[in-house]
Parts: structure tokens; C-alpha cells; sequence
């Protein structure tokens, strides 16, 4: 029952491998290059057709009183509902962004690859165990060897790809040599029995707590990679500088989502044996992170490597949230009389995953209007470039205005209250005097400072780029041979960021019900979480979406 419910919870990601084995299968067979958009449109939609009917199984944990369950190695919770739901929308944008403005279509590869992408995470979303987590890991980064060699066949982007290939070859081999640390530790590859063992009464007493930490810090630095933390972070400029807009859009989102979201996994199993290596760890990368990345960026003049160095200075706002997160004491660790506040803990996650979205949004659509604006022979390198686009095309400037104001930060748009809410929740750490460590507050007190000032820092390039487009004369307009896909990718990711503004409140919402789901991991056969307690109107405090009725 547990092999076939694991199957059948796999069941969007296997269509989207289906649909890619056809394209290219069918690409090898076919002169043209034939109709491949719309079937990657159509695997993507037949896909969330099928993920939405998982919405049943959490009315079944709704009536048992819970909201997690594992199968096997697979996962059943919100935190991999919600974010497979988020690699369906990035898929959507990056196939509606390589489509160009050839005749014959994009290239079969490049949609096959694209799907794999997407289908590896959608696994590292769902998945519970080091072998699978490992695997989806693998289904990311290979197709993007292929994405990178295709986007650009010129030097510089042969280049690009081959510092990718090599990167992130040394990546995948200091994750599998963390995870494989763990594995000794736990004498298993589930994440739940490597939290029951550093959460076991004598496990505090041995050497292996030593093992453990050494495991997540390498697995730390191999996510690094792909997360884009210093120092690991160097790859970035040149790699999105040498590459296509569109394959520079997928690396700035699609790795870091995947690297956040089992980073997350990873951390809450080894959490009880991390102690303050943990937050410690984030903050001090958050902090060198983020200011080294808003600093570079002051010089950069080309677009695409100014948005790498924002996109590492984003990385390190992610941070702080998963610092909250691990700064405050577990339940199971906390059993000698810490006194722990499991919603400021699970609130710091919830900033780290809801700013993730935010910035995986806007960072698309900033791509997206770029690569409008420039030809798939020449894409439109340099900020000065971009002056006068909102004479001559207003509604691409206005657009991308708006992403820029969102990762700036300014009211009342998405990016500030991602940033708003990491701030305030890390303003909010004090857990007394019998904390892991005393005067925890005051370091995350710093770190607030330390970020307001880096986000006054990054309005300063975003609005350069504003200003170029809005107070410089027009020197010749761009070529804006991008296609009509990349225009509609540009407007349907301004309406998610518009829809994200106007309803933080959900949103929020949300992402507390992914972080509460998803902060600890559970045994296969054991009884699922509980879901948390009813607050005093009457209502659970995290709620579980009310889905429609069915049976195991």
C-alpha cells in the first residue's frame, strides 16, 4: 500500500518525464522542429491537473487530525504541495521564455530539458530520503548542462556552460559526501530516522552529534552552490553574463528553489544535533552574502551580471529566515525546561519560504522583460541600453519597473513584505534566559540593521535601471525581438507580483502552513503530526485548506 501510494504521489512528475521522453524521442524523428511548445505546455497542465487532485489526501489527514504523512520515501505535506505548485509556474514562464521568434519553434531539447527540470523539482519538493533528495538534485542540474549549452553558441557561452558543468560537478559530490555522513549516522537514508536518532535521550552522549554537523556543513556548502551563498557564490556573474536571458532566468530561480527546499529537509532531520552551529552558520553567511552581493552589484554595468550579484544578495535575505528557524529550540530538544515558542520557529521559515517565491517571481519576470527587449542573436547586455524603453515600449518598462521596485523592497509591493516579515521575525527571537545560548536577541537585532542598510543599498542599482529607462534619452530603441512568448511571460509574472501585493495576507498564510508541515520530518510508520492547536476563536491556528471529502 505504502509502495503504491508513493507511486501514485509521484504521479506529476512522471507525466512531465513521459512528455519529455516524447519530444525527444519524436525531436530525433522530425525535420522541423514541430509543435514542442504546446506539448510542454500541455505536459505542464496535465500535470497540475493531476498534482490538484492530491488536495483529497489532505482532507483525509484533515479528518484524522493531521497535517503531514509520509510514504516510503515520499513526503505528504503542504511545504512539497505548495512548492511543487511553484516549480509548475516557473515551468510554465522559462517554456514560455525559450520560445524566440524562430519560425519553427524552439528546440526539442530545450523542452524536453526544461521539463525534466521542472520534474526534478517536484521531486526534491516531495521527497524524504538522501537517495531521492539525491536524485532530484541530479534531475535539475544535468538538463541545465544541456539548457546552458544550447542557450548561447558563442564562446562566451560555451564558456558559461562549461564553469556550470564544473561547479557543479565539485556541488554534487560535497552534497553526496555530507549525505553520506548522515547515512552512518542514522544507519538509514530516511530523513525521519535520522531525527529520531539525534533526537534519541543517548545520542547526546557520543561522537556522533560531531558527524552530524560535519555532514550538514558539507551538505551546506554543496547547496551553497546552487543557492548562490558566498563564497561559493563566484560562478554567478560570469555564468549569467555569458548565457542567454532565458537560461539565465532558470539558474536564478530554479537551483535556489531546489537548494532552499532541501536544505530545509536536511536541517529539520539533523536539527536536534545542530545546536548553535545552526543559526550561527546562516547568519554569518547571510550577512557576508547579502552585502557582499549588494555591494558588487554598485559597479556592475552589464544587466544580466548586475542581476547575479542581486540574485546572491537575495540569497542571503533567504537566510535569515531559516536563522530564526534554527535559532529557536525544538520541542524534542527542549526538554530541560527551554521555554519554546514552536510559532516564532515555525514563522521563521514561513518569511524564508514566502520571500523565496517572491523573488523566484520577480526575478522571471526581470528576465523575461529583458530578453523581450534584446534578439535571440544579440540580447541587450548593457543598462545603458535600456535607455528610452519606456518611450518605445511602455508597457515592458512598466513591468519591469515593477520587479525592479519589488526587489528593492519599496511599499506596498511583494519584495517589501517578504523583507518586512524576515525583519520583524527576526526582531522577534528571544527565547529567555535558558536559551541555546544567551543573548541570542542581540545578534539578530544586528543583523536587522545589517539588512535595512544593504536593501537602502540595492535601491541604488535597481533604480538606476529605472532611471535609464524613464530619464535617458533614447539612443535608437531596442531591437524587442524577443518573441510574444517572453512578453507574456513579462506580463503574467507582473500579475503575480501585483496578486502577491494585494494579498500578502494569504499568501503569508500559506507559506505558515508549508513551514508548520514541513519542520520536522516523520517516521514512515509512524502516526503522522498532529495538526496545531485550536486557537481561542474556535479556528486551528494553522489551518488546513478545507479540500473536498474523500476516503484512503
Amino acid at each position: 500500500m505504502t509502495t503504491a501510494t508513493s507511486i501514485q504521489l509521484l504521479a506529476p512528475q512522471c507525466v512531465l518525464v513521459f512528455t519529455a521522453i516524447v519530444i525527444f524521442v519524436g525531436g530525433a524523428f522530425s525535420e522541423g522542429r514541430g509543435p514542442w511548445k504546446q506539448l510542454g505546455i500541455f505536459g505542464l497542465v496535465m500535470s497540475g491537473l493531476i498534482l490538484a487532485q492530491h488536495q483529497r489526501a489532505f482532507e483525509t489527514l484533515l479528518q484524522h487530525n493531521e497535517v503531514a504523512a509520509t510514504f516510503g520515501p515520499v513526503s505528504l505535506d503542504l511545504l512539497g504541495y505548495l512548492a511543487s505548485w511553484l516549480a509548475l509556474g516557473v515551468g510554465v514562464l522559462l517554456v514560455l521564455q525559450v520560445t524566440g521568434t524562430d519560425a519553427r519553434g524552439p528546440a526539442p531539447e530545450v523542452i524536453g530539458s526544461l521539463l525534466l527540470l521542472v520534474a526534478g523539482l517536484m521531486l526534491a519538493a516531495q521527497a524524504n530520503d538522501l537517495v531521492l533528495l539525491f536524485l532530484a538534485l541530479e534531475l535539475i542540474s544535468i538538463p541545465t548542462y544541456v539548457l546552458l549549452a544550447l542557450a548561447r553558441p558563442t564562446p562566451a557561452g560555451r564558456e558559461a556552460a562549461l564553469k556550470y558543468f564544473f561547479l557543479s560537478i565539485l556541488s554534487s559530490g560535497l552534497t553526496l559526501y555530507g549525505f553520506s555522513f548522515l547515512y552512518g549516522v542514522a544507519g538509514s537514508t530516511q530523513l525521519a530516522d535520522l531525527y529520531s536518532v539525534a533526537a534519541g535521550p543517548l545520542h547526546a552522549f557520543t561522537s556522533l552529534p560531531l558527524l552530524v554537523r560535519l555532514g550538514v556543513l558539507l551538505v551546506v556548502a554543496g547547496l551553497g552552490m546552487k543557492i548562490a551563498i558566498v563564497p561559493l557564490h563566484f560562478y554567478a556573474p560570469d555564468v549569467y553574463q555569458g548565457t542567454s536571458p532565458a537560461a539565465a532566468a532558470m539558474l536564478s530561480a530554479v537551483p535556489k528553489i531546489a537548494g532552499v527546499i532541501v536544505l530545509v529537509r536536511v536541517a529539520a532531520a539533523a536539527r536536534p544535533d545542530l545546536g548553535e552551529l545552526g543559526w550561527k552558520l546562516m547568519l554569518g553567511l547571510s550577512v557576508i552574502t547579502m552585502t557582499l552581493g549588494n555591494v558588487l552589484a554598485l559597479w556592475q554595468r552589464n544587466v544580466r551580471r548586475l542581476l547575479a550579484y542581486s540574485s546572491i544578495a537575495h540569497a542571503g535575505y533567504l537566510l535569515i529566515g531559516l536563522a530564526v528557524w534554527l535559532a529557536v529550540p525544538d520541542k524534542s530538544v527542549a526538554g530541560s525546561g527551554h521555554p519554546v515558542t514552536p510559532g516564532l520557529a515555525v514563522s521563521g521559515l514561513s518569511a524564508a519560504l514566502f520571500y523565496l517565491v517572491v523573488y523566484s517571481v520577480a526575478s522571471l519576470g526581470t528576465f523575461a522583460a529583458i530578453g523581450y527587449l534584446g534578439r535571440p542573436d544579440r540580447p541587450l547586455d548593457t543598462v545603458s541600453e535600456l535607455a528610452g524603453v519606456a518611450s518605445s515600449h511602455p508597457a515592458i518598462a512598466a513591468a519591469l519597473a515593477l520587479f525592479m521596485f519589488s526587489l528593492a523592497g519599496l511599499p506596498p509591493l511583494a519584495g517589501f513584505w517578504g523583507k518586512l516579515m524576515l525583519i520583524i521575525r527576526a526582531l522577534s527571537v528571544d527565547v529567555g534566559p535558558s536559551a541555546i545560548s544567551p543573548g541570542v536577541r542581540h545578534w539578530f537585532i544586528v543583523v536587522s540593521v545589517i539588512a535595512v542598510l544593504n536593501a537602502a543599498i540595492s535601491a541604488a542599482y535597481y533604480l538606476r535601471i529605472i532611471g535609464a529607462m524613464y530619464f535617458r534619452p533614447q539612443h535608437g530603441a531596442p531591437a524587442a525581438d524577443g518573441g510574444l512568448g517572453t512578453k507574456l511571460a513579462t506580463g503574467l509574472a507582473a500579475v503575480l507580483v501585483v496578486g502577491m501585493s494585494l494579498y500578502a495576507g494569504p499568501a503569508l498564510h500559506g507559506s505558515d502552513v508549508a513551514a508548520e508541515s514541513g519542520a520536522v520530518p516523520l517516521p514512515a510508520a509512524a502516526t503522522p503530526r498532529a495538526r496545531p492547536a485550536v486557537a481561542q476563536n474556535g479556528q486551528p491556528s494553522v489551518a488546513v485548506p478545507q479540500l473536498s471529502a474523500a476516503s484512503r
